[in-house]
């Protein structure tokens, strides 16, 4: 399974709509670093809200997910974590908290646009 990215003028959209298996995740790693290649995109926004609980692996692809798009000149938005998702990504040590996050999708364009200067 794949998950959808939307090109947003130089942005990225991604609506994670399930919980993701260990293939998934690493195919989404795989394919917004391409897309980032591919399209130049600034910025990326994540939406985990429909992410409910994530394991060990899935919160290290997404810390590397942040860590290589930052890498490759896009910044990086969280929106819609989820407590339990939270919980799990400080007690397995990934601090995301240089990584802006908001509450939904239309705060975390604003967030991403206010981010870049634009």
């Amino acid at each position: 399974m794949r998950i959808p990215i939307l090109k947003l003028h130089n942005y990225l959209l991604i609506s994670i709509q399930t919980d993701l298996d260990d293939q998934t995740a690493i195919q989404f790693q795989e394919d917004v670093l391409k897309k980032i290649h591919t399209t130049g995109a600034t910025g990326v926004v994540i939406d985990l809200t429909s992410v409910e609980i994530i394991d060990s692996f899935i919160a290290k692809v997404l810390g590397d997910v942040v860590s290589m798009s930052d890498l490759m000149g896009a910044k990086v938005v969280l929106t819609g974590i989820q407590p339990a998702v939270a919980i799990t990504l400080i007690d397995l040590g990934i601090h995301l908290s240089k990584v802006p996050t908001a509450l939904d999708l239309e705060q975390g364009l604003l967030k991403l646009h206010s981010e870049l200067g634009e």
